[in-house]
Parts: structure tokens; sequence; C-alpha cells
């Protein structure tokens, strides 16, 4: 893997970070309808950071993944699955931050009843909480898959790899203790625990110097 491309990698997860973060510090917290309309503007900038963060992740993660790579190319099982957890995110922060406001401003207030309307709105809730599971586990799974090559075979430290299996740990332990990774703090909680290890890896990344 050259150098240039192990930086670029590096920067890409530096950036996708930083949107991510931004993306949390700003994302609104649940309520009822009158407050989705409310906050629409701030619901559709923060969901559009998004996804707009999503592809600079996916190159960094394709990067590390290269960087990574051994001769049984364990390391692209982490991309592929890494790259389902991003599109289940992708789709939660279209649905949640595009479909459902414009549903609600365009619905609420007119003749249909609000007991359709709350049946309809719940129904979107139940299809975020689908995608965002899919991105929880398929980006866990990765970061898990990661630091077992990190562990085995990498030029990176073992810690890092360390590090990637407590994030691994947590997520099962918050999933057997019933967490709601799906409410705004509780994803907020694993969306900085998964940008913490990307943006350690990308340090350690752009610090290595040419093979």
């Amino acid at each position: 893997m050259n150098n240039q491309f192990r930086q670029t990698s590096a920067f890409m997860l530096f950036m996708g970070a930083f949107l991510a973060a931004a993306t949390m510090i700003h994302h609104p917290t649940g309520g009822s309808m009158e407050y989705i309309i409310h906050v629409k503007k701030v619901i559709v900038f923060t969901h559009a950071l998004a996804i707009a963060c999503m592809p600079f992740i996916g190159f960094g993660a394709w990067g590390l993944s290269v960087h990574l790579q051994t001769p049984g190319r364990l390391s692209m099982l982490g991309f592929c699955v890494f790259s389902i957890g991003l599109m289940g995110g992708i789709i939660a922060a279209a649905f949640n931050g595009f479909v459902m406001p414009n549903f609600v401003e365009h619905y609420y207030g007119t003749k249909a009843s609000r007991e359709t309307l709350d049946m309809i709105v719940h129904y979107g809730f139940y299809i975020n909480a689908a995608m965002a599971y899919l991105f929880i586990g398929g980006t866990t799974f990765a970061v898990g898959v990661w630091s077992v090559v990190i562990l085995t075979a990498s030029p990176l430290p073992k810690w890092i790899g360390y590090y990637g299996l407590l994030i691994l740990a947590a997520g099962l332990a918050g999933l057997l203790l019933k967490f709601n990774f799906t409410s705004v703090w509780g994803f907020s909680i694993f969306v900085f625990g998964l940008i913490s290890w990307l943006v350690l890896a990308g340090v350690l990344m752009w610090r290595r110097k040419s093979d």
C-alpha cells in the first residue's frame, strides 16, 4: 500500500468522523409531530450531514482494509460488512431526515385523523430503528474483524485491536442488557465510540512510513 493512498484514506476517516460528530452534536431529540415540524430545518440539515459523512468513512474504511490486508484477505470481509452497515445508516438518515419530516409537515393539520398519522409515524420509527441496528451491527462486526486482524497479523499496534474488541464487547453487552441504541443519546454514544476507533486507526495509518 503506497503512502499517498494510506494518508488519503486516513484523511477521509478524519473528515467522515468530523461530519459524524457534527451530526450528533446538532441532532435534535425526538418529540411530537408539532416538534418535528418546528425543528424540520435542523432535522434535514443534520441528516444531510449524516449522509455526507458516509462516503468519506467508506473510502477510509476501504483504505484501512487494504492496509490491514493479509494473505487470507480477512480484512476485506470487514469492509464488506461495514459497507452494508453504511447502507443501513444512509437509509435511516434519509428516512428519518427527509421522508418523515416532509410527511408530517404535509399531512399534519389536514383531514387525516391524528390516530392514523401516529400509526404511520410510529411505523416509520420502526423502519428507522431496523436500519439503525443494521448500521450498528455491521460497523461493530467490521471493527471486530479488523481488531482480530490487528492482533494477529497487522502492522498497527495491538492496543488499537484490544480497543476495537472492547467496543465490540460493549455493544454486545448493551444488546444483552436491552440498552436503547436507537434513542438519540444511545445512538450518539455508539457513534462517538465508533468514530473514536476510526480516528485512532486513521492517526496510526497517517503516521506509518511507506512500505
